[in-house]
């Protein structure tokens, strides 16, 4: 091959048609909303504050429904579909399946909500109820189960049938929305302009938000090595700490799947699991088991209520409660279509079923014991008057961690570990980002080949360096509400997407022809 020829080969790893007007948005986005912050985060809370005060029902409606329709693909012919070849093994074991999911449905943002959640609700409680008192304290917890229950991870799956089934059952080479709305838009729209906006789309969604995650996520390792080295926070010590974790997710990226996420991600959910009982057993246990089946207890009791609450008479007041179920759900859709995304490049040789509900339960089941783990901690602690946890709150949520952590026997460890599962949380979840940004954007075919390993280590760069300029110069909360905004494009592309899966099965007849042998004379039957 020629100077010439390699050049070109070169040049190809990425679809820059894509690549360089997402990138760019991104950019005239950032800039101007760093450089005029605080007008800018008054603008956008105040266009946030009237999609709640208008779209509060439609944001509820819209998880809720995403819910039946993972149901209905599950438990429905479409259910049995094998995303691939009806013979072949799944590429993962269900645990590995799992963990793979789980870092990257929670990442570290599990260890920031499942800790100190619970204290902004018991600060400002719906329903009339009085803060910091004990039904403030069960909303508190409950509430931050609620926030990773189903219908968020709902939101993160569903359109992945889509995308699994263009890639493992069609075999076409990008793995792409505007590809999977092929079936409903025809191939003008999709090789045409309309294709193109659809992934741009899909692209700065992503981008801003890997941003945004890198920028807090790195305050939950900050504060902790402050309280553990007697170190003060500066933007010195958070480049020390990025520099580290764009180590990791590069070198995770660069080894793929196999070597480096499914390595990392089973690994933590080891040492998650060990923290975890050290929790239990080193701190106050009979509280946090009893607390944890109060919350569940008062979860499910409750679950009706939380899913369909607006407080449309506005009787008691506004709480946290309702502005803040519309921003999660509103953040969620921005990462729903990478999570679906990535979903669909590793569920090869699973069934719409199986990949649905995995992404239903196995989440749900984590973080549920997390937030009674870590959630029971905080409140034991608020309760003995060992740690001003509502107070701390008020002032700087993250500063309220360590101290918690620091109330701990062998405090040192248990703030080390800590921090080292939130790295590795963190690392995944940003691994699996360059991987499916990587996917996306490259020129390969995605049925065959994983990603250019230069293209997931060009990536992890750009994203690094958009986190570290917003962190410097102080863009990051303007682009947090931004990135809640963008959900609403990736709404309407979620909902295609389910129709689009529904519709490619119903032409193939894929419940007939792509299902396991077994399953097949069942139907015939």
């Amino acid at each position: 091959m020629d100077k010439k020829s390699k050049g070109s080969s070169k040049r190809k790893l990425i679809d820059y048609r894509i690549f360089a007007p997402s990138l760019l948005i991104v950019i005239l986005i950032t800039i101007p909303f760093s450089m005029y912050e605080t007008k800018s985060l008054n603008l956008l809370n105040s266009i946030f504050e009237k999609i709640v005060e208008v779209f509060t029902w439609g944001y509820i409606w819209y998880a809720i429904i995403l819910v039946i329709a993972a149901l209905y693909l599950s438990f429905s012919k479409y259910g049995n579909v094998v995303l691939g070849d009806p013979t072949e093994k799944p590429r993962f074991t269900l645990f590995e399946y799992s963990s793979i999911l789980i870092a990257m449905g929670l990442g570290s943002t599990i260890m920031r909500t499942g800790m100190i959640q619970w204290a902004s609700v018991a600060n400002d409680p719906p329903a009339g109820v009085g803060a910091g008192t004990t039904e403030a304290l069960m909303w508190g917890n409950s509430y931050s189960m609620f926030l990773w229950s189903f219908q968020v991870f709902a939101i993160f799956v569903m359109a992945a049938p889509a995308m699994a089934y263009i890639l493992h059952v069609r075999k076409k080479p990008f793995m792409r929305i505007s590809e999977a709305c092929r079936t409903i838009f025809g191939d003008k729209f999709t090789d045409g302009v309309g294709g193109k906006v659809l992934d741009v789309i899909f692209l700065v969604s992503i981008l801003a938000g890997a941003a945004v995650t890198l920028g807090l996520g790195a305050p939950i390792v900050t504060y902790n090595l402050s309280s553990l080295f007697n170190i003060e926070l500066s933007f010195g010590l958070t480049l020390g700490v990025t520099i580290i974790w764009v180590f990791l997710f590069s070198l995770s990226a660069y080894l793929g799947i196999e070597r480096g996420i499914k390595r990392l991600s089973t690994f933590n959910m080891y040492l998650a699991g060990a923290f975890a009982l050290f929790v239990i057993i080193a701190g106050p246990g009979i509280l946090i088991l009893n607390y944890f089946t109060d919350s569940v207890r008062f979860l499910l009791s409750n679950y009706v209520n939380m899913s369909l609450y607006t407080n449309s008479l506005d009787m008691e007041g506004s709480s946290h409660i309702e502005s803040y179920t519309v921003f999660w759900f509103a953040y969620s859709a921005t990462w729903a279509m990478l999570h679906s995304v990535f979903a669909a490049k590793i569920s090869r040789g699973r069934t719409i079923k199986e990949m649905i509900l995995t992404y239903l339960l196995a989440p749900t089941l984590i973080s549920w014991v997390a937030t009674g783990v870590l959630g029971g901690l905080g409140v034991h602690r608020y309760l003995t008057g060992a740690v001003p946890v509502l107070e701390t709150v008020k002032e700087d949520s993250m500063a309220a961690i360590p101290q918690i952590l620091a109330s701990l026997p062998l405090s040192t460890i248990a703030i080390t570990v800590f921090i080292i599962v939130a790295t590795i949380f963190l690392t995944t979840t940003l691994d699996s980002t360059t991987y499916t940004i990587a996917s996306y954007t490259g020129t390969e075919n995605m049925s065959k080949a994983e990603p250019s390993r230069s293209l997931r280590i060009i990536v992890a760069a750009i994203i690094t360096v958009i986190a570290l300029i917003l962190m410097r110069i102080g863009g990051l909360a303007p682009l947090e509400v931004l990135s809640g905004l963008m959900g609403i494009p990736i709404i309407v592309i979620q909902f295609l997407t389910i129709y689009a899966a529904k519709k490619m099965m119903d032409e193939d007849k894929a419940w007939l022809n792509n299902v396991r042998k077994d399953k097949s004379m069942q139907q015939n039957k």
